[in-house]
């Protein structure tokens, strides 16, 4: 899904983070995104000390899917849809479907 790019606020729709906001850090393949404060585990790190690594329980950002998240409107505060549409010069951008404006 190219609709969401790094650096969109985004609001978790589905899951254990539902109603919170955080913004896209990175697009994986396989429709999911990493989000900031989103989704967040506890792993177990063995210690390695030939990297300098210390063993210990280390929280992590995981990869949510797409389907999960919308984007916010900032105007509204609120989950929104986006569109494609052509400006009069000829470049394609993404735009909100509820009031129409342009994403920045």
């Amino acid at each position: 899904m190219a609709k969401l790019r790094k650096g969109d606020t985004v609001i978790v729709v589905a899951g254990k983070d539902k109603g919170k906001q955080g913004q896209v850090e990175k697009v994986l393949k396989d429709d999911k995104l990493l989000v900031t404060n989103i989704n967040i585990a506890k792993k177990h790190v063995k210690p390695n000390p030939d990297r300098g690594i210390t063993g210990g329980i280390v929280s992590k950002t995981m990869p949510i899917h797409a389907s999960n998240v919308a984007i916010l409107n900032p105007q509204t505060n609120k989950a929104d849809r986006i569109g494609y549409k052509f400006l009069e010069d000829g470049k394609k951008v993404r735009y909100f479907k509820s009031n129409d404006e342009v994403i920045a």
